[in-house]
């Protein structure tokens, strides 16, 4: 599939490689292309990836994966254009720092940063995946230690072929999906990112770790 990246930073870098690797032809969206800041990894990727304007990607793409910092999201939406019947996997976590310098959601309980971006992105069919991790884990899901087992990516949404679509991504990059239900999940998916990112410090900023399921 074509997928488009927007955002160019370390999650959204670590997929493109992730999903070029699996046989997916990468899409990055970035505002200047060639001269901003923030760069895509074209030159690791090498033919499987290329870099437009955030419209262009979004347009010309089969699935849309958003991987900018939540402050960036209205912008980054806005500037994607139509995105009606468009599969949007949003990546993102609503991170805000707290009075006290402790890292914490700004929206959880009745609404949820996907939510969010479903309001915003008119029309989209918006699945929440690739949140519930660091960018580490998305670069590399092996863990040749697991006695066969596989990182859980939970994902939620409301339409069934947009969550298809995105199983198979998981699937294709190594981790075991997990549907979780309908978009409004997203309001326990996003608090288990903070969960990791709260253990992963405790731990002395090892990102070496994952969720695994385990059935009978």
């Amino acid at each position: 599939m074509k997928i488009a990246i927007i955002g160019a930073g370390n999650v959204g870098g670590a997929l493109g490689k992730a999903l070029a690797k699996a046989g997916h032809y990468i899409i990055f969206g970035v505002r200047d292309p060639g001269k901003g800041k923030t760069q895509p990894p074209l030159a690791e990727i090498g033919a499987a990836a290329s870099a437009v304007t955030v419209p262009d990607a979004a347009r010309s793409a089969d699935i849309i994966v958003l991987a900018t910092p939540w402050p960036a999201v209205p912008d980054a939406i806005h500037a994607m254009g139509d995105l009606r019947g468009k599969v949007l996997i949003d990546c993102t976590n609503p991170l805000s720092i707290s009075g006290d310098g402790s890292l914490s959601l700004s929206l959880g309980s009745t609404t949820s940063g996907a939510e969010e971006v479903e309001r915003l992105a008119t029309g989209a069919h918006v699945v929440k995946a690739f949140n519930t991790y660091g960018w580490e884990n998305f670069a590399d899901s092996a863990y040749p230690n697991a006695a066969g087992l596989k990182p859980v990516m939970f994902y939620c949404g409301d339409h069934d072929d947009a969550k298809g679509k995105v199983h198979q991504l998981a699937a294709d990059i190594g981790f075991e999906p997990v549907d979780t239900g309908g978009l409004g999940m997203a309001r326990s998916l996003e608090p288990l990112a903070l969960l990791w990112i709260r253990l992963s410090i405790r731990g002395g900023r090892n990102a070496n770790f994952t969720w695994a399921r385990l059935t009978r």
